[in-house]
């Protein structure tokens, strides 16, 4: 007789196995991110993480038990879904009032032309899979490899899609974190402090590139830049619901029958979070421990999708995602100066 509660309690186990291994991954790409030159690059644990994974699934990832696998598939999915639901504590609503409508209508206009352009040009000119030009335009439009995370499950795309998307961001984010400070020092830009701040916010892929590059010109630049950049972390909210509607109603139209609405209603859960933590009644310290503990989390879905990643996959694609990525990032640079001056000057 076949021992059922036997069975369940093993595959349970064996998920476990997959779980914690992925959580060894993540604690080591925590540790890599403190050296002093990655930590001073701006390359976070996700970053590290989403690399170490690459290089074992491509690597030992044969010697793997395939029992373990549903703790991959698990870390990758259901947990990439509860990071980005509580990346919502990292932002409140009063950070609307900090940089007023200014700072607010440069975060629209660059998060959605941005994402309109890639996610258009991506199939017509780069023949790209619009899965992976959507990636990778949400990537660089709202907040880098966060981002890609947060849509992956909403455009249901392949490990190795994602994976691309999140190089793009780290070559381009890295990138901007370089070359703005050295813009503005020479008198290129030609802005004040605040100006410079909503520049940076507002078109730089990376939180943490986006610190970088304010910071390196000044404490209110860095400020402003900070308060921008999470504005645009909000507006990914919005985004994943319209545009996981979207795509329903797409599939519907062209099956010519019903088809399930797939909701990204973690997307509202992080609106909650945010309004919870506007309230301002849960302790800072509880805050911080949330935030780390979420950046621990989104590491461990980053670690489960490079482990997921088959480089042959990335290679059939070829150069094509890096130049949809150049299209996105001269639009940031050139279009994202010229919006945010036409709005200071006039708004």
């Amino acid at each position: 007789m076949i021992n059922v509660k036997k069975i369940k309690e093993t595959y349970n186990r064996q998920t476990l196995n997959g779980i914690v291994l992925v959580a060894l991954f993540a604690s080591a790409a925590f540790q890599i991110s403190q050296i002093d030159l990655l930590s001073s690059l701006g390359i976070s644990p996700l970053i590290v993480g989403i690399v170490l994974g690459i290089f074992y699934g491509n690597t030992l990832r044969q010697h793997l038990p395939q029992e373990w696998v549903p703790g991959i598939l698990f870390s990758s999915k259901i947990l990439l879904r509860i990071g980005i639901v509580f990346f919502g504590f990292r932002i409140t609503f009063q950070d609307l009032w900090h940089v007023g409508i200014d700072g607010l209508l440069i975060s629209c206009i660059m998060v959605t032309t941005t994402f309109l352009l890639g996610s258009f040009c991506g199939p017509r000119f780069f023949g790209l899979s619009p899965r992976l030009s959507m990636l990778t335009a949400a990537g660089s439009s709202i907040c880098g490899a966060a981002a890609v995370l947060a849509t992956e499950p909403v455009v249901k795309a392949k490990p190795h899609e994602s994976s691309i998307a999140v190089g793009t961001v780290v070559l381009f984010g890295t990138l901007s974190m370089f070359l703005y400070p050295i813009l503005q020092k020479t008198g290129i830009l030609g802005l004040s402090a605040q100006e410079y701040g909503m520049f940076v916010g507002g078109t730089i892929h990376e939180v943490a590139h986006a610190v970088a590059a304010g910071q390196a010109v000044s404490f209110d630049a860095g400020n402003t830049a900070v308060i921008v950049k999470m504005l645009r972390v909000m507006l990914i909210a919005p985004l994943l619901i319209f545009l996981g509607l979207w795509l329903a109603h797409k599939t519907a139209a062209g099956e010519k029958q019903e088809t399930r609405i797939v909701f990204p209603w973690f997307a509202l859960f992080f609106i909650l979070c945010a309004g919870f933590n506007s309230l301002g009644i849960t302790p800072a310290s509880v805050v911080a421990f949330i935030t780390k503990a979420d950046v621990f989390i989104l590491t461990m879905a980053m670690c489960a999708l490079g482990i997921e990643t088959r480089l042959e996959k990335v290679k059939k694609v070829g150069a094509a995602p890096f130049y949809l990525a150049i299209l996105m990032y001269l639009w940031l640079t050139l279009g994202g100066y010229g919006i945010t001056k036409l709005i200071l000057k006039f708004i």
